[in-house]
């Protein structure tokens, strides 16, 4: 079995050319949740030359709309949305400083090209696990947007949240590469 790798806050270009596609990892920090019309709203302030809601020079944006918490919860079920969606986005904010991304299902070309451009790595997170996955998050803060409901930005401070390197800076991808080992 491999070792799983622990990555930290802060979340440097150093730690994230170590990640090698099909590692096993847990972050711990601060991650951002984004989905499609908070993407699009983040693309029109970056075109605006408008400040962002947060800093993304090194930071992590999850592809989640998450539940509302239950009493004594940080949040409720809050499982990866299919990061597809969110392609036609990703290189301006990988441009921008976006260090990663966490979600499910492959990327296009060029996302990945701007993975390796900018020394960017894409997680996958279990999908069908929301609730479990949820577990890992111990706090959540609406801090942009909240207008779009679950598809607001978030801070969540998480600990210990599971994923595995999809796609590593150097473009190795395993939806690609995975099939291709496997059928060999």
């Amino acid at each position: 079995m491999n070792k799983i790798i622990r990555l930290c806050e802060p979340y440097s270009s150093e730690a994230i050319s170590d990640l090698r596609m099909g590692d096993m990892v847990e972050i711990t920090g601060t991650i951002y949740t984004a989905r499609d019309a908070a993407h699009k709203r983040l693309i029109e302030a970056l075109l605006a030359g408008r400040n962002l809601p947060f800093t993304l020079e090194g930071s992590i944006i999850y592809y989640a709309g998450p539940s509302p918490a239950k009493p004594g919860k940080a949040i409720g079920s809050c499982g990866p949305t299919t990061s597809g969606r969110m392609d036609a986005y990703t290189p301006a904010l990988l441009e921008a400083g976006l260090i990663g991304m966490v979600g499910k299902g492959p990327r296009s070309p060029e996302v990945i090209e701007a993975l390796k451009k900018h020394g960017a790595v894409y997680f996958a997170a279990v999908g069908g696990a929301a609730a479990l996955t949820a577990q890992s998050i111990v706090e959540a803060e609406i801090v942009a947007y909240e207008d779009l409901g679950p598809e607001a930005i978030r801070r969540l401070k998480v600990v210990n949240y599971p994923c595995m390197v999809a796609i590593d800076s150097s473009g190795h991808n395993i939806y690609e590469e995975g099939p291709r080992r496997f059928a060999q």
